[in-house]
């Protein structure tokens, strides 16, 4: 039992990936919409490329979406518009018109019978009115041409009649006025007029609720299909042109196939498929880290954070196209290869966007298009994506992304439509809200640096200010130190830049590389201000483990102030496994009959494994020992930067740093030079 707890623990990483890979291809796989594949591709416009298609089963040919749009326009504009008849109006109006006249019995200026007579008329003319109809002034808004044939609701009862058979407010005054004996009206008349003017509403209102009710159980109702095709008949031969209704035919095929394919029975072997397609991505993503990224591939953080970016960019375009598959292009897929080049470098961040690019090849429409513009995006933004810190770039970036985009986008419409005239140009919105929401990025990064512990170049930019606490200190407690470190960083910066090196991350290492002297700053030369050397009171022995100890201390203290652990990296391998020379040798003459143990003045490592530390290591050699030069020439110098640069080379300091015999040339001249502009003489002034 124990040996088996070993072995898993010995294995531990190994079953956190295999668990990781298990868990990643699982969700993908399970966010995927669940539909099937059509095993033929065709464009509108193009050859059918593939032989003789006939019909593998009965099946109706589909309206599209423009002809279903259509036929819901033509009810809509053809709809009978449905009108109330109101029958409580009518007693309502003459109750009223009966109140308003017994006011007028009680004055002088007119008799009972005059009264009488005019209640009599007013009553006449409310029943011919109403008999007609009285439609409401809101009905004008409904009815564009008045001859239309509407349907009157009367109780429960309907009937069709005329629009212009009802009468409207003027149609209504003229015949109260006319009854009344027209113009101009006796007193009676007077009377009779204002009381029918204030009581006679509208018996007849469009009701559009039920008028909508009516239209959308028609449009629920309309025929989705306009024929049919049965089983064995011929669809489309080799060569012939997709459009018009054969591509009507494949489209109704494509959709019933996938259909028919996602079924009950099949879902097991689907489900299948996709697992393995998936799986597949997801392994060429780990062997890549295995083959050509082993330090990342050995962090199963750094795994885990590249795992989870992969999948959340597929879980967002999943949902996407789940939802609204026309803001397919809004998803700003080019946010993974920003964040991983930030992080990493530009080949993982454009391998791994190409893998999930395919992955979402499965499942978008126009997959071929999809895929193309989106690798083609990737690309432009590995091309042009550098120094995040500068946020000039990023913004000319994301334009030149945005750009390319658009212009793919239209090329791409322009073959398949032969023409520029059918483009949708709310795609190229859709490009430009995908641009905006490419800045994210930027969240992203700063998120992922406090989730995962990851650095970039905003946080190197951060730690590189020489106003920060840790450089403050140094600069304080080891003021030699701190400028020593100072030249090292231009100088390794400058050696970064010519053989294309990420120069923020070896300069923010080289400000940090010696932070270990200032717990013992009197130890180390350039700090001894005052000539007095404590070393003279030890032995070599001491002195070197002094001087040995500034590293483990470094790390110390960088570990105990949070710096991330590409800095820290630069603190450990800065002297590799060199040895403490001076102290060795004098241990050997105060010994000469004895043999010294070597590992006692050697730094215990490791060597440099990226060139940046390399870099760090030829630049810290070489600044310090420039300092023993007592007249810096020319020829002193480069013959110092040799002798340092290939006695770490003999000493295989280098082999694990992924640099070149070329790149090393190319940093000693940088160095060189550099070197030779600190050390060169001025013309002596006269006294």
């Amino acid at each position: 039992m124990s040996k088996t707890i070993n072995r898993l623990y010995q294995h531990n990483t190994i079953i956190y990936k295999v668990i990781l890979f298990l868990i990643t291809a699982v969700s993908i796989v399970y966010f995927f919409p669940k539909g099937g594949q059509f095993k033929y591709d065709f464009n509108k416009g193009k050859p059918w490329q593939y032989d003789i298609l006939l019909a593998p089963f009965d099946f109706a040919i589909q309206k599209t979406t423009a002809e279903i749009d259509l036929d819901k326009k033509s009810i809509r504009d053809n709809a009978r518009l449905y009108f109330q008849d109101d029958t409580r109006v009518l007693d309502d109006v003459k109750d009223r018109f009966l109140t308003k006249m017994s006011f007028e019995q009680v004055s002088d200026s007119i008799t009972n019978e005059e009264i009488t007579s005019s209640i009599s008329l007013g009553t006449t003319i409310i029943d011919e009115i109403y008999k007609i109809g009285f439609v409401d002034n809101v009905s004008d808004n409904v009815v564009s041409n008045k001859n239309i044939l509407i349907s009157l609701k009367k109780e429960n009862q309907v009937e069709d009649i005329l629009f212009s058979n009802f009468l409207t407010s003027n149609e209504v005054s003229d015949i109260i006025i006319s009854r009344l004996g027209g113009r101009p009206l006796n007193y009676g008349g007077t009377l009779v007029f204002d009381a029918l003017s204030e009581v006679v509403v509208p018996n007849i209102s469009y009701d559009k609720a039920f008028t909508d009710r009516i239209i959308e159980d028609a449009i629920k109702n309309i025929s989705l299909t306009i024929g049919k095709v049965s089983k064995g008949e011929r669809i489309i031969s080799k060569g012939d042109i997709v459009e018009g209704k054969k591509l009507a035919i494949l489209e109704s095929l494509k959709s019933e196939s996938e259909s028919n394919v996602w079924t009950e029975s099949n879902y097991t072997w689907i489900v299948f498929g996709y697992t393995v397609l998936v799986s597949l991505a997801l392994l060429m993503l780990l062997l890549f880290l295995r083959k050509y990224r082993i330090e990342i591939f050995e962090n199963n953080n750094k795994v885990t954070f590249i795992f989870f970016n992969v999948f959340l960019m597929v879980l967002i375009q999943t949902l996407v196209i789940k939802y609204n598959v026309e803001y397919l292009y809004v998803v700003p897929l080019s946010i993974l290869p920003i964040v991983l080049k930030a992080f990493f470098d530009a080949r993982l961040g454009l391998f791994a966007h190409v893998l999930t690019i395919l992955l979402l090849g499965f499942i978008v429409p126009n997959s071929f298009e999809f895929i193309y513009l989106q690798i083609i995006a990737g690309i432009v933004t590995i091309l042009t994506v550098s120094e995040l810190h500068k946020r000039a770039n990023l913004f000319i970036s994301i334009g030149q992304i945005t750009l390319i985009y658009m212009i793919t986008y239209l090329a791409f419409s322009i073959i398949k439509e032969g023409n520029a005239l059918q483009i949708k140009w709310e795609y190229l919105l859709m490009f430009g809200a995908n641009g905006l929401l490419s800045f994210l990025s930027l969240f992203f990064i700063y998120v992922y640096e406090k989730t995962f512990g990851l650095v970039s170049d905003v946080t190197l930019l951060e730690l590189s200010n020489t106003n920060s606490k840790l450089l403050r200190e140094l600069n304080e407690k080891a003021p030699g130190t701190f400028q020593h470190s100072m030249q090292v960083a231009n100088l390794a910066e400058a050696a970064a830049n010519e053989i294309g090196a990420n120069s923020m991350l070896v300069r923010t290492g080289a400000l940090y590389h010696d932070i270990g002297k200032m717990l013992n700053p009197m130890y180390f030369i350039e700090n001894q201000s005052t000539g007095v050397n404590p070393h003279n009171d030890l032995s070599p022995v001491d002195s070197a483990t002094i001087i040995i100890d500034h590293v483990i201390k470094g790390i110390e203290l960088a570990k105990k102030n949070k710096l991330p652990d590409r800095i820290i990296d630069f603190i450990r391998t800065h002297h590799g496994t060199s040895l403490v020379y001076y102290f060795y040798m004098q241990e050997k003459q105060r010994y000469p009959e004895e043999e010294v143990h070597i590992e006692k003045f050697q730094y215990q490592g490791p060597i440099p494994f990226s060139r940046e530390t390399a870099i760090l290591m030829m630049c810290d050699a070489a600044e310090a020992a420039s300092k023993s030069l007592k007249t810096p020439t020319a020829q002193s110098i480069d013959d110092l930067i040799n002798k340092i640069v290939e006695k770490q080379k003999a000493d295989n300091q280098f082999i694990n740093s992924d640099i070149t015999f070329r790149e090393i040339e190319k940093i000693k001249k940088v160095i060189k030079t550099k070197l030779m502009n600190i050390y060169h003489l001025r013309v002596e002034y006269p006294d």
